[in-house]
């Protein structure tokens, strides 16, 4: 099958984490046979119009814009011309998408328009949502929120990663029948047990926690456990770069809270890391804490042999299985993290058991090849009923 993933702001080949998703999932589509081509905003004047990957997977930079990186909150009045240059290419050349699969909202709204012109199926993924703008907010316009409604009540099918994203798309509008739930996966290739670790100390236990330094991840609340947790570290990766996280405001108000709880010299903000050196990352931490916001850092984790401890809500509740792969705790509740942490950290069997647990879950679960093969069938559901309508309409005429 012919594919086209639109992902104007996040290509598959730069980094971050919705550029692995669409990375890791086109390059599974093309080894199941599929013919993949990822169209993606040109932000480099250097960069080849087209790019094909060492796995088979063709990235097409669109002119849409200056060619120079955007941020996201601006890249809305560039979609029409996206979408003009998409219909153009489909129109004009030899090879036409039978399904075009959308990343992110805006994206979402240059394939409804360029698709529609050609009539082509639209299968869209938001991977986040917007928060929900107070009524009369934005007199000058729709709020994000609206062009996502619209965009879910437009396309073929939406594809959740979870049940909690399911909720969030119902409560916005998006009607269920519309709604397919598959999973994202992770790269059992890359995170793995086997392979180097980052430099620890040996006697003392190592708590990992992974995502931007913001107050909704959570990372305060492990901050105030890690005074039940004695003699263990907390290490955080992300946010800036490490030149930048100095005068970072998240990383001084993070800082600042581990000083009042006095566990500052066991607490450490490590800044971004390249994706590539994550996996070192995971296997020198004896667990994880995750949060609902960054369930993708958990598979990782999961992958590389490593046990969670999450919050009892949202994605993680439904990629941890609680008491077999990980804890789940309540939510917002540091005494009960925090007695976690010392149970599992001072209890070596349950931690292997765990572990090995949470390593099989990742891969028989969460495999790019599983993954692959399920919005492969949606997008052939959506080929047959296209088909099957164009046929009624010819026995008509």
């Amino acid at each position: 099958m012919r594919i086209a993933m639109i992902s104007e702001q996040a290509s598959p080949l730069g980094s971050g984490d919705q550029h692995a998703h669409v990375a890791e999932l086109s390059e599974a589509l093309v080894e199941l046979g599929h013919d993949v081509r990822v169209y993606t905003r040109r932000d480099d004047p250097d960069a080849a119009e087209v790019v094909l990957t060492p796995s088979g997977v063709r990235v097409v930079h669109v002119a849409a814009g200056p060619a120079q990186p955007v941020p996201e909150d601006l890249l809305l009045p560039h979609m029409g011309e996206f979408a003009r240059v998409l219909s153009e290419q489909w129109r004009d050349s030899d090879w036409a998408p039978e399904v075009a699969h959308a990343h992110f909202w805006t994206s979402g709204l240059a394939a409804v328009t360029a698709a529609r012109q050609i009539g082509i199926p639209v299968v869209q993924s938001f991977h986040e949502l917007g928060a929900v703008e107070p009524h009369g907010k934005n007199p000058q316009g729709p709020s994000r929120s609206g062009y996502e409604r619209a965009l879910g009540r437009a396309v073929d099918r939406v594809v959740a990663q979870t049940q909690d994203e399911v909720r969030g798309l119902v409560r916005i509008g998006v009607p269920r029948a519309r709604l397919s739930v598959v999973p994202s996966g992770v790269n059992s290739d890359r995170f793995t047990p086997e392979g180097p670790s980052v430099p620890r100390d040996p006697e003392r236990p190592r708590i990992l926690s992974v995502g931007k330094l913001v107050e909704r991840k959570g990372f305060g609340d492990v901050i105030q456990a890690m005074r039940y947790v004695p003699g263990a570290e907390m290490i955080v990766v992300g946010g800036p770069s490490p030149e930048q996280l100095p005068g970072d405001p998240g990383a001084k108000a993070l800082r600042a809270m581990a000083e009042q709880f006095q566990v500052a010299d066991r607490f450490k903000l490590v800044g971004a890391v390249p994706r590539n050196d994550m996996p070192s990352w995971y296997r020198s931490a004896d667990l994880l804490v995750g949060n609902p916001w960054e369930e993708h850092s958990a598979l990782e984790a999961m992958a590389c042999g490593v046990p969670i401890i999450g919050t009892a809500e949202g994605a993680l509740t439904e990629t941890v299985v609680d008491g077999l792969t990980g804890d789940l705790v309540p939510a917002r509740d540091p005494r009960a993290m925090g007695g976690a942490l010392r149970r599992l950290v001072n209890d070596k069997v349950r931690r292997f058991t765990y572990a090995t647990a949470a390593l099989d879950r990742a891969r028989q679960a969460y495999s790019w090849k599983r993954v692959a093969a399920q919005v492969g069938s949606i997008y052939s559901s959506l080929r047959r009923t296209s088909s099957s309508v164009e046929a009624s309409t010819e026995a008509v005429a």
